[in-house]
């Protein structure tokens, strides 16, 4: 049997259907990953030859800038509620009662080979108005260029949808992904790569929820 084939959004193709790719139930997975400067270094490192290869290696490595990023989905659903899932606040959410989208875990450091994700339950679709899939960086390096960060959504069969998060504009710190909602009775992902700076205000969450209209309201927390 044929494994289907990832479809890539870009800026050209931004939008996809997942009613006409078959997904309209089961659980589908948005996976981020990306690499951390430190891990770059460290295989740098490894692969360097002779001693004092290997030693500016190392070097590079111990000073290489740390990143910590996050990924999240601000919810809104049909009756009106809002609410987050995210490793911040320890909002990580629940599959088999409401929000049904959970985190699985929290990547500190970009070295987890699975990286982050997040699962989406679209057995509860009909209760989605929106879904905004975010990153942001929680701590570390001020920018996310140099990070080759990916998010790829994929259905219980295999259907992959990957958007990469490119063009990236100095000190961006935060990222909306991508949209997920009903359009014309078919349920769509859209690709958004919307980039955020310290210039767009305060409130990583606060400036991305205003900017998409979704009425949230935000208190300070740490992990």
């Amino acid at each position: 049997m044929t494994e289907p084939a990832t479809v890539n959004l870009t800026k050209a193709a931004p939008m996809v259907s997942l009613d006409k790719h078959g997904v309209t139930s089961g659980f589908i997975k948005v996976n981020l990953n990306w690499t951390s400067p430190q891990a770059a270094a460290r295989h740098a490192a490894g692969d360097a030859r002779g001693l004092f290869g290997r030693i500016r290696a190392s070097l590079r490595s111990a000073t290489a800038r740390t990143v910590d990023l996050d990924l999240g989905c601000m919810i809104r659903c049909t009756d009106g509620t809002k609410t987050v899932v995210q490793a911040l606040g320890n909002a990580f959410g629940a599959v088999d009662r409401f929000p049904y989208v959970a985190l699985d875990a929290d990547d500190r450091t970009g070295s987890r080979a699975v990286g982050e994700n997040l699962v989406i339950n679209l057995d509860h679709q009909a209760e989605f108005q929106k879904l905004l899939l975010f990153v942001y960086i929680y701590e570390g390096s001020g920018e996310f260029r140099g990070l080759d960060a990916v998010v790829t959504l994929t259905s219980d069969r295999g259907d992959r949808f990957r958007v990469v998060l490119d063009e990236c504009p100095p000190q961006a710190h935060a990222c909306a992904i991508a949209l997920i909602k009903r359009q014309k009775g078919e349920l769509v992902v859209g690709r958004e790569v919307r980039w955020f700076t310290p210039q767009d205000g305060p409130g990583v969450q606060d400036v991305i929820s205003r900017a998409y209209r979704l009425g949230m309201k935000w208190t300070p927390r740490r992990k």
